[in-house]
């Protein structure tokens, strides 16, 4: 496939590795030209543009990756698909539903593959979490802890400004709590929570506690926090008789690991079996894998539009009960 980029930060070129000789990358852009030109010089008879609409509606792109700030992420994703390309547009996809809903509307009316770039989903242990959980009977309960410190300045950078943000940790790690959640126990019908600001000096949440609820009452306990001075990520999900327990993403994160708990007839003590995940990270290759053939066969991808639509209507309720109007 014949692939275009817009955006090209850090993001960008994570995707832009993940092609990986497969596909072409046939078109980047960024408002810093020179960081587009950059990108562009590693991949032969790529194009490189200032304006992103220069690769949305490319004749020589079959499917765009938008990777900017959230607030351009889209009305792009819209430019793209109205030019009939296929969309993978990072998470959030929005600085909040309202924003996302036209652009899902469009993917549908067009016939087109709109994926939302929930990556975490393809982590190996994350990934064989729930293919042991799907055997095993309904999830009772996820619990899962994700943060990371930030760094010096942070306040002042843009993630900081809920106009260009839509928010704060909610929208951005805890989102990603939310779309495993999402993943592992299906449809939430409820969210509560508290979005305090405890130590950033900054007019977004640095916290996010989220309680989702199913239909029938089984809960997600979920917090996300830029004040976790050591990176950290767990989950855990429990069956009457299993539970998995994924710790770590690799990297800052420390080795990601799956343990799983069987309880035996007479309860007690459960037997554990633990596995290591190491070596690179392969989510993004692996989630672009996915999107590619979602293309190919014709079908819905893993984390498409509708699901990145979820999770925003799901953090729009918290926002709402805490009286925060979303990208203001």
């Amino acid at each position: 496939m014949r692939f275009g980029i817009i955006g090209c930060g850090l993001i960008g070129n994570k995707r832009a590795l993940s092609l990986a000789g497969q596909h072409t990358l046939a078109a980047v852009a960024d408002l810093d030209l020179a960081k587009a030109q950059a990108l562009a010089a590693a991949h032969p008879g790529c194009q490189a543009f200032a304006d992103p609409l220069a690769v949305a509606r490319h004749p020589g792109v079959d499917a765009v990756v938008v990777a900017t700030l959230h607030g351009a992420l889209a009305p792009l994703s819209l430019a793209a698909l109205a030019a009939g390309k296929h969309v993978l547009v990072e998470k959030p996809a929005a600085r909040n539903a309202e924003e996302f809903r036209p652009v899902v509307a469009e993917a549908e009316a067009r016939g087109l593959c709109l994926k939302v770039g929930y990556n975490h989903r393809f982590h190996p242990a994350l990934r064989e979490a729930k293919r042991v959980l799907a055997g095993a009977g309904p999830v009772l309960y996820v619990r899962a802890r994700y943060g990371h410190g930030g760094r010096l300045g942070y306040e002042k950078e843009w993630r900081s400004q809920r106009a260009l943000s839509g928010g704060g940790e909610l929208i951005d790690q805890g989102l990603h709590l939310i779309d495993l959640s999402r993943m592992l126990m299906g449809d939430f019908k409820e969210a509560q929570g508290y979005l305090p600001t405890l130590f950033w000096d900054m007019g977004v949440e640095d916290n996010a506690f989220l309680l989702l609820k199913t239909a029938d009452g089984r809960p997600a306990w979920l917090h996300a926090t830029w004040m976790e001075w050591k990176n950290t990520f767990s989950l855990e999900a429990e069956t009457r008789g299993l539970k998995v327990q994924v710790d770590g993403l690799g990297g800052s994160y420390g080795t990601e690991t799956l343990t799983v708990y069987r309880m035996k007839p007479e309860m007690g003590p459960p037997e554990a079996e633990r596995t290591e995940f190491k070596g690179p990270d392969q989510s993004w290759a692996m989630e672009l894998d996915e999107f590619c053939a979602a293309i190919r066969e014709g079908r819905r991808p893993e984390a498409d539009g509708r699901d990145g639509l979820a999770a925003l209507e799901l953090a729009a309720q918290v926002y709402a009960q805490a009286g925060i109007k979303e990208g203001s």
